[in-house]
């Protein structure tokens, strides 16, 4: 398809790393929910987006198994690719801004579904979890690496029925999760080296940012910034 752009979200500060992102720039090629069920686990991504209405932020996000209201490191890659400042998934509105570094998002809380997160001892205690730990559901471990400077090493797995996807790279909505758990700006580092920043907003909603880079094996379909 070329109106496929493949980024990864929440870069490293050298540029690794980060959650591969698809993005079907023009929804119209794939209307139907048929057609992108079908499509979704060919992008090369956990949670593809398909845009609907680029100058509107009309986005959709897919799993390979379902449609989601909302999803953290799609719509900061989508809003990093549109250079919009508002975007529009089923959740509600999402307000984005860039820094020139980061990316970020507005989002709130509530609109996590199924995840939870749990607290380890300690950094090494993450880095030594088997992939995935034992147990069911949707885990985001994590530990402090200093908890004065809001630093946190974090892990999160999704340990699906079918394995699909045994560890996240870079996990939004868990991350806006914990912000609002700890009601605490944060600093987080997960997976292989990906990065996270986070911080709590006065009417409850969480704004998440990070780097977006297009994938180095993909050619950008027309680059907007």
């Amino acid at each position: 398809m070329n109106d496929l752009d493949v980024l990864r979200v929440f870069c490293a500060g050298d540029g690794r790393y980060g959650n591969p992102l698809g993005v079907v720039r023009d929804g119209r090629t794939c209307p139907d929910d048929t057609s992108r069920q079908a499509l979704a686990p060919h992008l090369g991504s956990s949670a593809p987006v398909f845009v609907d209405h680029p100058p509107r932020g009309v986005a959709h996000i897919r799993t390979p198994g379902t449609r989601m209201a909302f999803a953290g490191h799609p719509l900061v890659g989508v809003a990093w690719l549109l250079d919009i400042e508002e975007l529009q998934p089923p959740a509600g509105s999402v307000w984005a801004r860039d820094d020139g570094e980061f990316t970020w998002i507005t989002a709130r809380p509530e609109w996590v579904e199924g995840k939870r997160t749990e607290q380890y001892a300690s950094a090494a205690e993450i880095e030594a979890l088997p992939a995935p730990p034992p147990g069911e559901g949707w885990l985001y471990a994590w530990a402090w690496e200093d908890e004065t400077a809001g630093r946190v090493r974090a892990r999160g797995f999704p340990r699906r029925p079918d394995g699909a996807i045994v560890e996240d790279e870079a996990t939004g909505s868990a991350a806006i999760l914990l912000t609002a758990e700890l009601n605490r700006a944060l600093n987080i580092t997960q997976g292989a080296g990906s990065q996270i920043l986070t911080a709590p907003g006065p009417d409850g909603t969480v704004e998440i940012g990070g780097r977006v880079r297009f994938a180095p094996s993909r050619e950008p379909a027309a680059a907007s910034n």
